[in-house]
């Protein structure tokens, strides 16, 4: 290890070296020499000035800051309280320019082609017909809205915010692991890291030339007002929210706020005319843009789930005569199903002409005979999805399995193979985080925002993930997971 290292070793708890079945982890701090990598040689200069006590009160601060400003999110079905606050490591991720300007152009890519499908699969259909994608995948994924079909959505930007999840294999390469283009949420424990890291190392911060991110919020109104803006010069944008019992209603309060719009539920906006208003002190207010953080089912049950009363009555009428836009558009979700997922390389070849950028991660369907059987041979190796599920929901992670799991999974994809997918045991990269007063390396993912109106942008960070349990691949904070904050270096920093 090298002198650098040592000193931080010294002033704190030793990251702990891969175990030797694990060396072929790539570790996003250390080269494999022991090396502190460029990027992170601001941090590691200023960290070796703490103790270990320090950084550990500098930690409990962090946690205390985000109980007081209400940053928690909801676990469904927990045996005590639900409402917790998001786990977070105070020892920031870092990500070279020239790594990210990959990123941001494979992302940017992706999203294009994603919403080129969207707008084909709900018009001609040309990708079924040329049977690139399986058309009874699509016609039949529960996602699939056939009220959608024929209808105009401006710019085609079904998608407006997408959350896709990254993965760094081995070799340091991202690959994507997964698309969230439904209502992807994280970007509100995104800014709340970026301030906590800023005020935990504000010396490594400034030397580090960090990009910013504290804009989003701007971004993303430009954003939904630009998906009305043919027809008002300045439209009127809501968040709408299922209500305080969502998991990430405080994400929802917390960029109306920063956004300057107002945050409604269902109950407060009424249908007449097909045209869309709002109920205020003063009367009705027209609404141009739903920036909606409710799933499909429950935007109206006159066309979509009946027995709900989260949604607006008549309001799908008025999204189709053109009155109001819903952000993202319903329907979205068939191009995030994770059996469609092993078909974007090929949505990009097919509308792009383009290899992409970033590539997946080897994906098997089960509902194909084939794969069916490689994949029930080998579930002691494999990660097995429901195509619908997410939040670390219905999956199974084979190695870390018992084999009594390993059986009753089985049986489960034998019934619906249709309903599944696997993929290799990922190598997830790790990263150093506080644990218990020592730094120790945690596996983690990375999931940037991309907005998509009458441009597109990708944000220059991220929200990663972490698995803080020793050893664990599963990052969702569903699942016990945490976050850290993600720095982008600016061009010419010392990692470039």
């Amino acid at each position: 290890m090298s002198s650098s290292a040592k000193r931080m070793d010294r002033a704190l708890a030793p990251v702990q070296a891969p175990q030797q079945a694990e060396a072929v982890i790539y570790d996003e701090m250390f080269e494999a020499n022991g090396e502190v990598r460029p990027a992170y040689a601001p941090l590691n200069a200023h960290v070796n000035k703490l103790s270990a006590s320090e950084l550990g009160d500098r930690q409990k601060t962090l946690e205390r800051s985000f109980l007081l400003q209400g940053i928690t999110f909801t676990v469904y079905g927990a045996g005590s309280s639900t409402e917790r606050i998001i786990p977070t490591d105070l020892f920031p991720r870092i990500i070279d320019a020239p790594t990210w300007t990959k990123i941001e152009a494979g992302l940017k890519q992706r999203l294009l082609a994603l919403n080129l499908f969207l707008a084909d699969i709900y018009g001609a259909q040309k990708i079924l017909m040329d049977g690139v994608v399986p058309r009874d995948l699509i016609l039949g994924a529960p996602s699939f809205r056939r009220e959608m079909i024929g209808l105009y959505v401006p710019h085609d930007s079904y998608a407006n915010v997408c959350g896709s999840d990254l993965v760094r294999n081995e070799t340091g390469e991202f690959m994507v692991l997964e698309d969230n283009l439904r209502v992807p949420s994280g970007v509100s424990y995104m800014l709340a890291n970026r301030d906590a890291s800023k005020r935990t190392f504000p010396e490594a911060f400034g030397a580090a030339r960090v990009r910013p991110i504290e804009n989003y919020p701007d971004l993303l109104l430009s954003t939904l007002k630009s998906m009305a803006g043919e027809w008002r010069s300045n439209p009127q944008v809501v968040v709408m929210t299922p209500g305080v019992y969502n998991s990430a209603y405080y994400e929802h309060a917390y960029l109306a706020r920063l956004m300057g719009t107002p945050l409604v539920e269902g109950r407060d906006l009424v249908v007449h005319d097909n045209m869309v208003y709002m109920r205020t002190t003063r009367g009705l207010r027209r609404v141009d843009v739903i920036y909606r953080r409710v799933d499909d089912d429950f935007i109206d049950p006159l066309t979509f789930r009946r027995d709900t009363a989260l949604g607006v009555a008549g309001l799908f009428n008025a999204y189709r005569a053109g009155s109001v836009v819903i952000a993202n558009a319903p329907g979205t979700g068939v191009a995030d199903d994770k059996a469609v997922y092993a078909y974007v390389p090929d949505i990009i070849r097919y509308y792009l002409d383009q290899d992409p950028i970033l590539p997946n991660v080897e994906t098997f369907l089960c509902r194909e005979p084939a794969s069916l059987k490689h994949v029930l041979a080998n579930l002691d190796k494999l990660v097995v999805k429901a195509v619908g599920a997410s939040g670390g929901y219905g999956m199974l992670i084979g190695p870390h399995a018992t084999q009594a799991q390993r059986d009753e999974f089985a049986q489960k994809i034998k019934a619906d193979p249709a309903n599944y997918i696997a993929q290799p045991t990922l190598k997830l990269s790790t990263a150093p985080c506080v644990i218990e007063g020592q730094i120790e390396p945690r596996h983690v993912d990375l999931r940037p925002f991309i907005l998509s109106g009458a441009k597109t942008v990708v944000t220059p960070g991220a929200l990663t993930r972490v698995a803080l349990t020793r050893g664990s691949l599963v990052v969702n904070s569903s699942q016990g997971g945490g976050s850290k904050d993600t720095w982008v270096l600016s061009e010419g920093d010392a990692g470039a």
